[in-house]
């Protein structure tokens, strides 16, 4: 009998600092909870009735416990060192990383970037820092305009991040320099190198366009996705999901430009393929409102996604699984801009399945092991079934 597993990330969506916080310097830290006090309540019926409100000791305001949950619900704790999108999305499928990516609070070394314009065929660059993505085009925006040098970035993330006009640096060239970037990028430990086009005239009017590309190190093997691919199951990736782990064993990739789009396309996919994996990552929370601290929108962003679950749920048959948690934390009322070190909600449903409480599971693999008992394939190296 076929099986069918569906994997909703929404990204950065937390559910409470993890216990180690502190030591990211996140304590405190509570996506999901400081949102909704914020906004005054959260209207989220879906979510709610799956189980959401029923996780976390601490209350989410307007999503309290559901009497009679239709889904599964617990929480995840990541026990990958760091707190973005690459430590997490590599745990669920079975990863482990005892080290952290290297990071670069001083920028890039200066050698390094000698040898990348060489191998990019750049002529020079501007930047190289941490600084946030919306306000380093408007700083320099105007300056890539007049030079045609790329605009090198970092964060508190293990990223080399490359922002260029569409238009006058072009959006192909970019992608092409981001290649490039990619195959040195291994020798200084950097875990994602992403390109981050943008659009304008002048530093009021630059904003980023939805076409950002992410190419990130491969993930180690064996996996889940390497499990899934010598089963030959097909594995539909939707979003950024075929960049964050390198194409392994991806079937089909599209990729979305707003989580409605993202849902859409969930949508189209269960209409193409009965079996196997379809695994979606919804970025609009994390990148139009948890780093721009606009728990306003945020909340929107939440009360969007859970009108758009309503069919989904609907639309699920008795060999379907659906899996809906996070990657991270990114608490908009925080201080800073960055990811914060969070548990992660675990919402499971299936029209068969009994709804339990899964409690606090010791690892993000929980969910891959999960989905490797559904789909018959090998245990992970680690991680624990909800199932068994």
């Amino acid at each position: 009998m076929d099986k069918r597993v569906i994997i909703i990330i929404l990204d950065s969506v937390g559910i409470g600092h993890a216990p180690d916080a502190a030591n990211y310097g996140d304590p405190g830290a509570s996506t999901l909870a400081h949102t909704a006090e914020k906004v005054g309540g959260l209207k989220i019926p879906n979510l709610q009735k799956m189980g959401l409100g029923s996780i976390e000791p601490r209350e989410i305001l307007g999503c309290p416990p559901s009497d009679h949950p239709i889904a599964s619900y617990g929480r995840m704790t990541e026990i990958n060192c760091g707190k973005d999108t690459t430590t997490g999305h590599w745990e669920m499928i079975g990863c482990r990383m005892e080290q952290p990516f290297a990071t670069f609070p001083d920028g890039f070394p200066e050698d390094f970037l000698r040898r990348w314009m060489k191998a990019a065929g750049v002529p020079g660059y501007l930047c190289n820092r941490p600084i946030s993505g919306t306000v380093v085009i408007k700083e320099l925006g105007e300056e890539h305009l007049k030079t045609g040098f790329p605009i090198v970035y970092t964060s508190a993330d293990s990223v080399f991040q490359i922002a260029a006009h569409e238009e006058r640096f072009g959006l192909e060239r970019l992608y092409e320099v981001c290649r490039v970037t990619r195959a040195m990028a291994d020798e200084l430990g950097i875990g994602r190198v992403i390109a981050r086009p943008f659009v304008g005239t002048k530093a009021d009017d630059f904003t980023r366009t939805p076409r950002r590309r992410e190419y990130s190190m491969r993930p180690p093997e064996p996996n889940l996705l390497t499990h899934l691919k010598e089963k030959g199951l097909p594995f539909y990736a939707i979003g950024k999901i075929e960049d964050i782990y390198a194409k392994v064993g991806v079937t089909k990739a599209v990729h979305t430009v707003s989580n409605r789009d993202g849902m859409a396309k969930v949508m189209e996919a269960l209409k193409e393929q009965k079996n196997g994996l379809i695994f979606a990552n919804l970025v609009d929370f994390d990148m139009l409102y948890g780093h721009r601290r606009d728990p306003s929108g945020y909340a929107k962003c939440l009360e969007e996604f859970d009108e758009l679950l309503g069919p989904l749920l609907l639309s699920l048959g008795r060999n379907d699984y659906l899996f809906i948690s996070a990657d991270h934390g990114l608490d908009p009322t925080y201080k800073g801009t960055d990811h914060t070190r969070e548990r992660v909600p675990l919402l499971f449903y299936s029209p068969d399945e009994e709804p339990r409480d899964l409690g606090t599971r010791e690892t993000y693999a929980d969910l891959g092991a999960t989905v490797a008992e559904i789909l018959d394939l090998p245990c992970l190296a680690f991680g624990r079934s909800v199932l068994s």
